[in-house]
């Protein structure tokens, strides 16, 4: 029962969610009173079971350890605001009362940061917790914790702690959460007390889903068997700098005084001659030519696997995440002082991975220091984006590549570094395993990082197995893979997050942000006296001069090793830019002069040059931007692949009337993916077929998705389904092709083909029931649409008056854990869904979703919020589902179908403001 808090592709058929929501209501009064079947002793949930865990949110509670009574103030949809007279009892009771909504979630979260869900789930999870054992991300949190976190962080830390551990007192599992319940009948476990580390912890599983390009070293090494260094850059164009801004357009250099002696320039070599290839090494050097060779093919196809299995934290693995921010300055808004929005896309998840909360001192003061409301993750003291009482911030994902792979060359107890043989790091770890036997694993290090291969048995055999080429060492005991990570190394982000909660202006601000050194994030500002800003803090790795960190580099030979980290005074920023406005939304952070690598993997800012494009069209000749227009910009469901290839479609003779009538669809169409488009959903389809076709059965079989066929059943019928068509499509596909994800590098991929039209991108083979071949783009594009007329012929039926793009995308919330994997009519318990979604891949408005897997919405914008810096009372905020962790909570889902519909909610800041959206109030007693 892996905690994987990524949505499934969303294919299942689904009832109306009328019907689901009685049929909800019905399980509470008669499922949750039945015998659970399978389960020794008759055990069974009764009425009181459920609401058992539920918060107390009126009267008062003693908690030991408070220095004076604490009020906690939450309004219709369950946010609470706390109100203290300390900053240690700020902190006491955010713990408590988060634990009162989600302490399931932030039990499951610790045991995954620490290796031991199988403590929780059984012997299913034991290659996973080996997995993350070696990562060692608890074991780094407590040298962070220890050696690097001030004492301030600490006090915090342990007063949240404290807060938790009084919620926890004297209450058996079932009183803590339904699940727990559910646990009870299969194993013993208990939940245990809290840590300060367990909060630092969450911080490395946040850095782990936001690594940066770690996947695309792995793609681009195995796409060497079977692709040449032309066709791979083909495959990873340049950023589009001449189309698509970047983030920093002006301040970048004011104290770097121009470019460096050594810098690489956008035309490929660098200021002292030395050509680079498009894969980041020496175009002549045969000294990393082994990093194509077999044994780093054989264990990169390996660890694909090993890294697919890896339950996520608040992202899809590393692949796919997107964020956006942006803010205009007063002098372009209605309200004349700043307003910023943010909405960080992260993988769906049940509860949401945020939490809202207000933490406010009655009086701030040197005693209690804090007045700051925003979004946190629950098991985390603090406010990680919202604003202050003078500023407000928000982030992105700057993509920064800050992991390395190496290969590495094993031999006895050591490995080869330099002509030396050099000793591994090596620690015994023990996984204990609920009603099973532990398991003891040993975890290595050389000075790279982990032995990642080692956790996996085949990849210990494939590196014995190894050929390499003659650049490499000879084989003797094989070869295996390592993980540099700057997460590894212990930081201070913890103090980061206390010191922007404070943060009273740009400076101070700026000093704060530079102790986020993991992950690395784009940070945009703005402040009630009109300043805007924009900074990029982190621990970014300098590397050797023709070693970009863009594929795996070898282990023995130190000039690959990093130098050292770009200095925060040279990293880039941005304030008050004379535009007027400053756009995140995972672009290119900086220009192609900038003298460092930063990563050679940017998203390629479709949406963040439509966000620039839509404030730049709003305050053309003197217009201004109110809250409203904020919201709508975050709803924008423009498709830029779709203007560029419909053009195009719309000249094609497809001759069956069919496919012809579907065709017509696109004829006026605006390019916005609207749920109830039927266009959209066409044109999705064709792109989805275009990938496959153009680029499907040319990829290295290491990439491939085995036994898929673009037929699924279909998403709601009432008839059956036509078998001949199912066999025409299934049939027309090889059984064993790749399937890219659809996502903005690969529009950039086909805008750049598209003036070639017989490029061999475009050709494609014969094959099953297919009739001919595709020898140029319009051949392949038509193709495209037959295909897609069928598959959604299959899918919506043959009248498409019927399609409507949200039909096919659609939004399933699954519940950590149990609703994974749980019981099937626990699964039905504990799930949400479906709600039908406007937006797409690489939009504004950014319902991701994966060409390889179908239709259904993978990633979300995980919260929504606009901060007006004229009336903090006047903000917006929205969270994709609720508060509680709790099933049958009010506030389990109370939000989506708004965040689905695109609404904003109310968001009381002054104590005024809050007292009048208050429904309840509990007070905390010393």
């Amino acid at each position: 029962m892996p905690p994987n808090t990524t949505a499934p592709t969303g294919q299942q058929p689904g009832k109306s969610g009328r019907k689901k929501g009685r049929k909800a209501r019905l399980i509470v009064l008669v499922l949750v009173l039945a015998v659970v079947g399978g389960v020794a002793g008759g055990a069974y949930w009764s009425i009181s079971t459920v609401r058992a865990s539920f918060p107390q949110t009126k009267g008062s509670i003693t908690l030991d350890g408070l220095s004076g009574p604490v009020d906690v103030k939450r309004d219709g949809h369950g946010i609470p605001q706390i109100y203290a007279s300390s900053d240690e009892d700020l902190f006491m009771a955010q713990g408590y009362v988060q634990a009162q909504d989600r302490f399931y979630e932030m039990d499951v979260r610790r045991h995954m940061t620490s290796g031991r869900l199988s403590e929780m789930f059984g012997k299913d999870q034991v290659d996973n917790d080996e997995f993350l054992r070696t990562l060692g991300w608890d074991r780094v949190a407590k040298e962070e914790y220890d050696t690097k976190l001030s004492a301030a962080t600490k006090k915090y830390l342990q007063a949240y702690a404290k807060g938790v551990n009084a919620y926890l007192k004297g209450k058996e599992g079932e009183d803590i959460s339904l699940e727990y319940a559910a646990l009870g009948f299969t194993n013993d476990y208990k939940p245990q007390q809290w840590t300060p580390v367990d909060s630092v912890s969450w911080l490395k599983a946040m850095a782990w889903d936001l690594r940066g390009n770690m996947q695309d070293e792995i793609d681009r090494s195995l796409m060497t068997s079977r692709l040449g260094p032309q066709q791979i850059a083909e495959l990873y164009p340049q950023y589009p700098y001449s189309r698509n801004q970047v983030i920093v357009q002006q301040g970048q250099y004011d104290e770097l005084n121009g470019t460096f002696e050594g810098a690489d320039d956008a035309d490929g070599t660098s200021t002292d001659g030395t050509a680079v290839s498009g894969t980041g090494t020496p175009a002549s050097g045969t000294s990393t030519s082994s990093s194509a060779s077999s044994a780093l093919q054989s264990q990169l196809s390996g660890l694909y696997e090993v890294l697919e299995d890896v339950p996520t934290a608040v992202g899809v693995n590393g692949n796919g995440i997107g964020s956006n921010s942006w803010v205009i300055d007063g002098a372009h808004t209605i309200t004349s002082k700043p307003l910023l929005a943010n909405d960080p896309h992260l993988s769906a998840s049940l509860p949401s991975v945020w939490y809202q909360m207000g933490l406010h001192c009655r009086t701030v003061s040197d005693k209690c220091q804090y007045d700051v409301s925003g979004y946190t993750f629950a098991g985390m003291p603090g406010v990680i984006i919202g604003h202050n009482q003078d500023i407000s911030w928000g982030m992105t994902n700057s993509g920064a590549d800050v992991t390395d792979l190496y290969l590495e060359k094993l031999t006895g107890d050591g490995y080869l570094y330099d002509g030396k043989v050099k000793p591994f790091d090596s620690r015994e770890e023990t996984i204990k395993v609920a009603g099973g036997t532990s398991k003891k694993i040993v975890v290595r290090e050389t000075h790279n990082g982990p032995l990642l291969s080692d956790r996996d048995d085949e990849l210990v055999k494939v590196g014995k197995k190894a050929t390499v080429d003659t650049a490499a060492p000879d084989r003797g005991d094989g070869y295996g893979i390592t993980l540099r990570w700057t997460a590894l190394e212990p930081g201070t982000s913890m103090d980061a997050v206390f010191a922007m909660n404070k943060a009273a202006d740009w400076d101070e601000f700026r000093a704060a942000a530079a102790l986020f050194d993991v992950p690395s994030q784009n940070l945009v500002y703005a402040d009630t006296q009109d300043n805007i800003g924009y900074t990029l803090p982190g621990k970014i790795p300098t590397r050797a001069q023709g070693h970009d960190g863009s594929i795996p580099a070898p282990g023995w030979d130190a000039k690959y090793d990093w130098t050292g980290y770009i200095d925060q005074d040279e990293l880039p920023y941005e304030y008050n830019p004379e535009r007027g406005y400053i756009v995140t939304a995972n672009q290119a952070v900086v220009d192609k002069d900038y003298p460092y690598t930063l990563t050679t993997d940017w998203s390629y800012g479709a949406r963040s040059q439509r966000i620039a494009d839509l404030i730049e069209s709003k305050i053309k000749g003197g217009g201004k931007v109110s809250t409203e227009d904020m919201r709508q910009m975050q709803l924008d469901n423009s498709s830029e692949i779709a203007k560029l290839l419909v053009p195009q479609l719309l000249k094609i003779d497809v001759g069956d009337k069919d496919v012809r009538e579907a065709q017509k669809l696109l004829e006026g169409w605006d390019y916005t993916q609207d749920a109830d488009s039927a266009a959209a959903a066409y044109f999705n389809s064709v792109w989805r077929n275009v990938l496959k076709l153009a680029f499907g059965h040319k990829l290295p079989k290491e990439l491939r998705v085995k036994g898929q066929c673009l037929w699924v059943e279909p998403v709601d019928t009432t008839g059956p389904v036509d078998e001949e068509r199912r066999v025409r499509e299934c049939g027309a596909r090889d059984a064993d092709q790749a399937q890219p994800d659809g996502g903005d590098r690969w529009f950039e991929v086909v805008r750049n083909l598209m003036d070639d039209e017989n490029s061999d991108w475009w050709t494609t083979p014969a094959s099953g029931a297919r009739e001919g071949a595709d020898r140029n783009r319009d051949d392949l594009f038509k193709r495209a649409m037959i295909d897609a007329r069928w598959e959604l012929t299959a899918k919506l039926g043959k009248d498409i008056d019927t399609w409507s793009w949200g039909r096919l995308h659609r939004l399933f919330l699954k519940n950590q854990t149990l609703g994974n994997d749980g019981p099937g009519f626990l699964q039905y318990a504990l799930n949400r869904g479906p709600w039908k979604l406007s937006g797409g891949e690489a939009t504004v408005n950014a319902s991701g979703w994966n060409a390889a897997g179908g239709y259904g919405v993978v990633w979300v914008p995980s919260m929504r919020m606009v901060v007006n810096l004229d009336d903090l009372d006047k903000s917006k905020w929205i969270n994709l589902t609720g508060a509680s962790g709790h099933a049958y909570n009010a506030h389990y889902t109370d939000q989506t179908s708004k965040w689905a519909k695109g609404e904003l909610l109310d968001w009381s800041f002054s104590r005024q403001a809050v007292d009048r959206s208050t429904s309840d109030t509990l007070v905390l007693k010393p």
